[in-house]
């Protein structure tokens, strides 16, 4: 098999970091993003190509960097960042931004990709299948008070991915979206240079004090942080495995969804069955509204 080269966003932490290492310590070819390159510098240490990219920048400059970056076979979208905030505490402009970041951004980057991939699934010579992966979360499945906006843009992303591999498989191309549950990333930090938990401007404390819904998940995200089970390190060896369909995933087709966490099994196998129960419940309701033939 041919050397996969990878185009990661986001890798300066989290599990975009963790995977631009662990496919380095594999001999792979990274091509390592984020907003500054400076954040990179470690990576660039270890032997990824390093540059700088917003996924919210113009079609124009985008197709620019992917002219510059040249073929990649593997694409993972891991740019993204929570927001904390009640629905009505979020400003427009925060609003905005999370879903410019989490949601457009992994729609400009796909755009801006795709004909690159379409070519080295089509030429073959590469040796490996193509893949574009995009990171949801547990929070794709599930909201939360305090993170409504978070969550949306994660079941946002997910929905996105999975409309994306119908459309490129007929390309050979495959399509996954990865959804971890808790770990220990720096996504809760809230200070520090690779903080990605940013916390409303306009706090309504005074309706969404300590008791509320609210104030109760804030602090429990507080409480959380650097507590998670999830060990990052071991999330990236099975991204990269199942992504390469090497190791655990050797003689396995990329799933649409890689659930990662022994919490998100859980989480997400009881969100499945009180969705088939509420269905059950509804359901003669819900079928009550057809035309009579």
């Amino acid at each position: 098999m041919s050397v996969p080269t990878w185009l990661i966003t986001g890798a300066s932490s989290g599990f975009g970091e963790a995977i631009a290492k662990d496919a380095l310590s594999r001999g792979h070819t990274v091509i390592a993003t984020a907003r500054s390159a400076n954040s990179l510098k470690h990576l660039a240490e270890l032997g990824a190509k390093t540059m700088a990219l917003d996924v919210t920048a113009s079609d124009a400059e985008l197709a620019s960097k992917m002219a510059e970056i040249g073929t990649v076979t593997h694409v993972l979208n891991a740019a993204g960042y929570l927001l904390e905030a009640a629905m009505e505490e979020a400003t427009a402009a925060e609003s905005e931004a999370i879903y410019r970041t989490n949601v457009l951004g992994a729609v400009n980057i796909t755009k801006a990709v795709m004909p690159g991939l379409r070519a080295v699934a089509a030429d073959g010579s590469a040796g490996v299948q193509p893949v574009i992966a995009h990171f949801g979360s547990l929070g794709s499945w599930i909201g939360g008070a305090a993170v409504a906006h978070y969550c949306s843009t994660k079941w946002a992303v997910s929905g996105l991915c999975e409309g994306i591999r119908e459309e490129v498989s007929e390309f050979g191309i495959a399509a996954c979206t990865i959804e971890p549950g808790y770990f220990r990333t720096e996504i809760l930090n809230t200070a520090g240079g690779k903080s990605r938990r940013v916390q409303a401007s306009e706090p309504k404390s005074d309706i969404y004090g300590e008791d509320s819904a609210v104030g109760k998940y804030k602090a429990a995200l507080e409480l959380s942080n650097n507590k998670q089970p999830g060990d990052v390190l071991k999330g990236a060896k099975v991204t990269v495995d199942v992504l390469t369909k090497t190791g655990v995933a050797e003689g396995k087709e990329i799933p649409p969804r890689l659930v990662l966490g022994s919490d998100a099994v859980d989480v997400i196998r009881k969100k499945c069955q009180e969705t088939l129960k509420l269905l059950e419940e509804w359901e003669d309701i819900a079928k009550s509204t057809g035309y009579d033939e």
